[in-house]
This record gives C-alpha cells, structure tokens and sequence, in this order.
C-alpha cells in the first residue's frame, strides 16, 4: 500500500467551541486562506496496518503540498491546474488534472472555494468524546472514497477518516495547526527532478 492517496484538511475557525461541525467546516471554507499542519497517518487494510507522518500546506484556491516524512519520502503538490506526485525512492513522478483527481483526492477537493458542498451530501453525526463529526458521502458513484468522518474539538479539525472503495481505512491527525501562515509561493510548484521517470495523462 505504499501508493497512499493524501488526505489535506485542517484549520482553525473563528466559532463557539461547542458549534456543530458543519458550521465549523463552512467557517473553515469561508475563512481559510492559508494553513499549516502536521500529521499523522493510519491505513487499516485486510488485517495490514501501515502509518506515515508528515506536513501539510493549503494555499486557496486548489494550491497544497502534502509531504510525507516516514515510512518513507513522498511530495504530493497541487499547483491549482496539476496533481504532482513525486516517489524519491522509485524515483518516479505521477502527474494529472488537478480536476481529474477531486474524486480521489480530497487534498485537492478541501484546498477548493466549495467543492466539498458541492460534490458531497453533509450532515451532522453526533458528539463523542468531545469531538463535533460531520459525515460526508460522494453524491458521484465513481469518487474513490466511500464515506469521509471529520471530527472537530475546540474550532479545530483534529481528525479525519475515510472509507474507499477498495476496503481500506485510513485515519488523520492533525496537529500543530496554525491558521493563515505566510507561505512562500514556491511551496505550490513542482519540478520533476533529472533522471526520474514522468508519468502524465
């Protein structure tokens, strides 16, 4: 399962601690220029389990940059037109519309103005030890994922999980959030390196 489809999502919202969670997430759309996190990752699999840990930036609208630490090196950029890809250890690099990849992708789906309003059915599901969930299910058949659970505590995106298709769960934490940081522009670019193996529809 090396091949993890990135997960971008987390902010800080300018709300009552205790607001519904879909409340929170609009205020995330609305308020969110830029963010910063770590986290940390968790793919549960046919009894497999894998976790990964890295960083995360969000630029709107449809800039990102998911960096992927350990187990291994993975950079994962939206530059707002294309999905960069890079795998240093097989040196190789994946390209595709940044349209193309909504569906799979919700790095690039939550870096938009309103793409999760608009291409998801949202709605509350309750409170559990302290944490505000919203549930978001696809309203297209071929999305990759299933179904998405955020969770909120005190204004913050803490945590995500997602269902996809093909059985597999992964969970995100988040931490170290910081809300409308500067980040340079050059965050959001990608060159492919000399010598790696490009891969582009």
């Amino acid at each position: 399962m090396k091949k993890l489809l990135p997960i971008i999502l987390a902010a800080t919202f300018a709300l009552p601690a205790h607001a519904a969670a879909l409340a929170q997430l609009k205020a995330f759309v609305a308020g969110s220029k830029t963010l910063s996190a770590s986290f940390s990752q968790v793919v549960s699999a046919k009894g497999k389990r894998e976790e990964a840990s890295g960083q995360l930036e969000i630029s709107r609208p449809g800039k990102f940059r998911w960096e992927y630490a350990k187990p291994y090196e993975q950079l994962i950029v939206g530059d707002s037109k294309r999905l960069w890809i890079y795998d240093k250890e097989l040196a190789q690099v994946t390209s595709k519309s940044l349209d193309a990849a909504l569906g799979s992708s919700p790095a690039a789906l939550l870096a938009g103005s309103n793409a999760i309003e608009r291409d998801y059915r949202l709605k509350e599901a309750g409170t559990q030890d302290g944490i505000e969930w919203l549930s978001a299910a696809p309203k297209k058949s071929e999305n990759t994922f299933q179904s998405i659970r955020m969770g909120f505590r005190a204004n913050t995106l803490v945590t995500m999980e997602l269902h996809d298709s093909f059985g597999n769960t992964t969970l995100i934490r988040f931490a170290d959030m910081k809300k409308n940081p500067v980040l340079a522009p050059s965050r959001f670019t990608f060159t492919p390196p000399k010598g790696v193996d490009v891969i582009s529809d």
